[in-house]
């Protein structure tokens, strides 16, 4: 068991979001042992946790909110940052924000991976408790499969076919830390059909993507002159956005967690499966027993 993480300064970025085409400046911030991870919609005066019961879309980004009397305070795409922060160990993070959605950057988490590093990482004092899987968890629907199982560490498998000769069937399987994170996972962009671009456009969606923070794929292939980053890069980025989501249940999970076609909503809606099979899995801790609330998602 570790000892929980923090950053040790404040660092700015700023940029457009990918879905909103909105500018937005974010500022991250230390926060205090147990804190978890804390945006702050400053615009808008609202403190949006990030876990679980957070959640309010999953379609195409995974959206967090907070409901201020008859309205409700979004930020959208966080995954790519949760992503960072999990993939270098970050616990503890408070994330001001001053627009509806976190700058996509350049479509992956290695710009926001350098910020926090940037930043310094201070270990706190203190152990961060983990969920480690015991017996095998499993969530379907129509189109997706979400299997966890015992694993001394951090696995994910991922598999996935778009039935489309770019980028067709792609598999991989990781053992996921700090270095591998780093080089395998935080570089691989989001992406996109060409041929969806109209109509996400249509339904208030991409309309800040470009070719320069996603990778796009027309009928004769890749868009970007640049190409690909990995042959994989899209199955990779598929990883990196289950290592946000999956990061929302506000533990690590020492497990071998197995996706197949699997999206946010997906990724979403196995936690709260993995939460209510209580005899699947167990909260190592330092401490005898963790408040009820800390893993109360109902």
């Amino acid at each position: 068991m570790r000892l929980q993480r923090t950053i040790k300064k404040e660092v700015v970025f700023q940029g457009i979001g990918l879905h909103t085409g909105k500018y937005a400046n974010v500022r991250l911030k230390p926060a205090a042992r147990d804190t978890g991870i804390v945006f702050c919609r400053i615009d808008k005066g609202a403190i949006i946790r990030a876990n679980i019961n957070s959640v309010v879309d999953t379609a195409f980004a995974t959206t967090i909110g907070f409901i201020n009397g008859s309205d409700i305070v979004k930020i959208k795409t966080v995954e790519h940052l949760l992503a960072a922060a999990a993939g270098l160990g970050i616990d503890n993070l408070i994330v001001e924000v001053d627009g509806p959605e976190i700058p996509i950057l350049d479509g992956s988490s290695t710009e926001l991976v350098g910020i926090i590093l940037e930043a310094g990482i201070a270990k706190q004092g203190k152990k961060m408790p983990f969920i480690k899987i015991t017996k095998p968890v499993v969530y379907e629907d129509a189109h997706a499969r979400i299997v966890a199982l015992p694993y001394d560490g951090s696995r994910i498998s991922y598999y996935i076919n778009f039935g489309h000769r770019m980028p067709g069937h792609q598999e991989l399987t990781l053992d996921i830390d700090e270095k591998s994170f780093i080089k395998e996972i935080a570089p691989a962009r989001t992406f996109g059909f060409l041929s969806d671009v109209e109509q996400l456009r249509a339904n208030g969606l991409a309309k800040g993507g470009s070719l320069d923070n996603a990778v796009i794929v027309g009928d004769d292939g890749i868009l970007n002159a640049a190409g690909l980053r990995f042959d994989d890069e899209f199955v990779r980025h598929k990883i990196l956005d289950s290592i946000g989501d999956l990061s929302l249940i506000g533990f690590p999970i020492q497990g071998h967690i197995m996706l197949e076609k699997a999206g946010h909503t997906a990724n979403i809606n196995f936690l709260k499966k993995l939460i209510s099979c209580v005899d699947c899995w167990s909260l190592v801790s330092e401490v005898d027993h963790l408040p009820q609330q800390v893993l109360n998602y109902s």
